[in-house]
């Protein structure tokens, strides 16, 4: 039972060597404000003058106090420590004895001036300090810097907060005592140190009550009902002291003296004489030591529990920064086997999904992969538009282009392919970021794979990310190749023959039925052009040709439209030359051609037009003299890439010629080269989605997966390069050691926890 505090340094010594508060170790940590008699307290316990005095703020440091009773015999005393008896040594002075306590005092001093500062700061950084004497018990206590409310001096602004923080964050631990020194001569209510103890111990299950200066309490007053535990219960209670006044300390008043005035007060003063056997610094003290063996007692299994948890979770932590002797001249090779096999299983694990460590964030790997191609690759595909960056002047223009100077008798095929192989075009781009996509996703599998095996290998693991990225760049030339031959080949022949194309049957049926739709308003339109032109002849004004239209609207629209068409190209055919013509060469009269003819409509319907539909200019009529001169201005306006609007404002053409057939029938051609582009561009997308992922597929990523290790080690595994591969990272080494130390520390306690049970 005695060896429990002696044990509880041991520990504390061990893992201080490591700087580590892993483990809640029970102690008394000693709370009060500012001059309440703290450092007085302890001094009378240990014995010894040896703690800083003076004004305002002198503990600006925790003070860890390990007091060893010498009657157990210390195996780190040697004989004249024994011959001398008291003595103390620092924690960070080790293996120097102090045999005089004023030499104490001053390095407290300058330990703490030198973390801390002048300025009368304060610091979290403990000092460790153990004091062997045979007129002490075993006890473990930790001095605190006083509760102060004002900064003095060049303190800082919040002290009160820096220092009531520090305080908190060792008595909130659930192993530690808390003692409590409270002045009795200031009212308990205003006690800074229980109010603080209240916060972490509602129940005041762990704290322990001392009251001071007993002896300046007003004439007529005492503290007996606090002392009873009447005024403020506590479950470990109060003890009262009386400790030194300043001018015993300033007379360096023996400490057996001290001791037995303290006596002497409790006994004659008629207030606690009942209780004097109760109150004292000697009697603290031995309370003090069996409430920490009884607290040691009952947290001991805890403390074991906990650190043999510590101990399974370093050496989990130690195994994953791998074993040093491992990495020996003999093992090298067969390291760097595993570790490339593993890098290389990894990279084809994250492409089949088939990984430990699959994401629950977000898509990678193939799933990744997958959803390029069906996602972002189908959708950028689908939004192409078939007749992107085609207008129908466009279209125009290559069917005149088409048919050089010959006239043509149906849409000519070579315009369909002159325009659809630039459209065909336009899947490029979509399919080439597609193989980039896939690229990318496979660079980025490299760069996760082997994270945790090769951390300790930083050169290792930069060099097989270079290999494999070496051998995606490789592959990403001919992959993005053969998808250009992609398109180039479907660009190479338009196959009008596949089954699935409309052709130029289905089409004209299309445009057949939009017609057919659209045909009542159509007939009527044509119906008043061509009693406008027979009533008021080409030249006639649109006003003229209204005024016309209204008085002779009824006789014309009387004749069937057919045999009107029978009667002018039998009149025509006939007479040529008897043609009604003004002075101004207008046509007049009943005989001016009909353009609503069906064989006219298809096969000559652009004769007025488009140069070279007449045989000899001298056979037409004279009212065409402005149609032979328009053949003669197209050709030159075409040249000189001038639109066809353009022209037609600039070329004296009349109302009726604007909404004339050959208008008409260029429209209706421009609509069937449309559906023909759309319905092969359709076919040939589907064609590409289905490619370019199957071509990824094969010359990128099944090519890559399939060689990747055998790239690895034909690049890797080569002797001169082990040494370099094989150097670990610095931070990974310290942190090891360190792991490994701690490992270390937590089985030493470990045993040192069994020995005792």
């Amino acid at each position: 039972m005695n060896d429990l505090i002696p044990l509880v340094n041991k520990l504390q010594d061990v893992f201080n060597t490591i700087g580590s508060e892993s483990i809640d170790l029970p102690q008394i940590v000693v709370v009060g404000s500012q001059s309440s008699g703290k450092s007085s307290v302890l001094e009378t316990i240990v014995q010894r003058d040896f703690l800083p005095r003076g004004n305002g703020v002198v503990t600006r440091r925790p003070l860890v106090l390990q007091l060893v009773n010498t009657h157990t015999g210390i195996s780190s005393m040697d004989e004249t420590s024994a011959k001398n008896a008291d003595y103390a040594e620092f924690l960070h002075l080790p293996h120097k004895q102090f045999l005089d306590f004023d030499e104490v005092r001053k390095e407290i001093e300058s330990e703490t001036a030198r973390v801390a500062g002048q300025n009368k700061a304060i610091s979290r950084t403990p000092i460790h300090l153990k004091i062997f004497s045979k007129n002490v018990l075993n006890l473990t206590l930790v001095d605190l810097p006083g509760v102060t409310k004002i900064p003095v001096g060049d303190q800082p602004t919040d002290i009160e907060k820096q220092t009531r923080n520090l305080i908190l964050d060792y008595i909130h631990k659930p192993n530690s005592v808390i003692l409590a020194v409270s002045p009795a001569n200031v009212d308990l209510a205003n006690s800074d140190s229980l109010k603080l103890a209240r916060q972490v111990d509602p129940q005041a299950k762990r704290t322990i009550g001392v009251l001071t200066k007993l002896d300046l309490m007003d004439a007529g007053t005492n503290a007996l009902d606090v002392l009873s535990g009447r005024a403020y219960p506590l479950k470990l209670g109060f003890v009262g002291v009386v400790n030194r006044s300043q001018a015993d300390i300033q007379s360096n008043k023996p400490m057996a003296d001290a001791f037995k005035s303290e006596t002497v007060f409790f006994e004659n003063h008629p207030a606690y004489r009942a209780i004097a056997h109760r109150c004292g610094t000697t009697f603290l003290a031995k309370t003090l030591n069996t409430i920490l063996m009884n607290h040691i007692r009952d947290k001991l299994p805890d403390i074991k529990a906990k650190l043999n948890s510590l101990i399974g979770q370093t050496q989990q932590e130690l195994s994953s920064y791998g074993d040093p002797t491992f990495t020996g001249k003999a093992h090298r090779g067969s390291m760097i086997l595993q570790l490339l096999t593993r890098f290389a299983s990894d990279f084809v694990a994250a492409i089949d999904g088939t990984s430990a460590e699959i994401s629950t964030k977000e898509l990678c790997g193939g799933a990744r992969i997958y959803y390029i191609f069906n996602n972002i690759f189908g959708s950028a595909l689908d939004s192409v538009n078939p007749c992107e960056n085609l207008t129908n002047q466009d279209i125009r223009i290559a069917i005149r282009n088409s048919t050089g100077p010959r006239p043509s008798l149906f849409v000519p095929e070579i315009a369909f392919e002159l325009l659809v192989k630039p459209q065909i075009k336009l899947l490029e781009p979509p399919s080439l970021r597609c193989v980039e996509l896939a690229y990318e996703e496979l660079v980025k599998i490299c760069h996760t794979c082997g994270r945790k095996d090769l951390a300790r290998f930083p050169r290792f693991h930069a060099k097989l990310i270079e290999v494999v990225s070496d051998l995606l760049r490789e592959r990403l030339g001919p992959t993005s190749d053969y998808v250009e031959s992609l398109i180039a080949i479907q660009r190479s022949y338009i196959n009008t023959n596949h089954p699935d194309f409309i052709g130029g049957g289905g089409a004209m049926s299309q445009l057949e039925r939009t017609s057919q739709r659209k045909k009542p308003e159509v007939d009527r339109t044509r119906r008043v052009s061509t009693v406008n032109m027979t009533l008021n002849g080409p030249s006639s004004s649109p006003v003229e040709a209204g005024e016309k239209s209204l008085t002779n609207a009824v006789s014309s629209l009387s004749v069937h439209p057919a045999e009107k068409s029978r009667e002018r190209e039998s009149s025509t055919h006939l007479h040529p030359s008897s043609n009604g013509i003004t002075t101004n060469g207008a046509h007049s009269g009943p005989n001016a051609p009909n353009k609503d003819m069906f064989l006219n409509y298809f096969f000559g319907a652009q004769s007025q037009r488009s140069g070279g539909r007449s045989s000899h200019p001298e056979n037409r009529p004279a009212g065409l003299s402005q149609d032979v001169a328009k053949e003669m201005i197209m050709p030159k306006t075409v040249l000189d890439g001038e639109s066809l609007a353009h022209d037609r404002r600039h070329d004296h053409m009349t109302e009726s010629d604007e909404v004339s057939h050959p208008i008409e029938r260029e429209d209706m051609e421009t609509q069937l080269i449309r559906s023909l582009i759309t319905s092969y561009f359709n076919i040939t997308r589907k064609s590409i989605q289905d490619l370019v992922p199957k071509a990824v597929m094969h010359l990128l990523v099944n090519y890559s997966r399939e060689s990747v290790q055998t790239r690895l080690v034909a690049s890797l595994y080569k002797e001169e390069l082990f040494d370099d591969m094989l150097q670990e990272d610095d931070s990974l080494s310290a942190e090891r050691a360190k792991c490994k130390a701690m490992l270390d520390v937590f089985k030493n306690a470990f045993s040192i926890i069994n020995d005792a049970m």
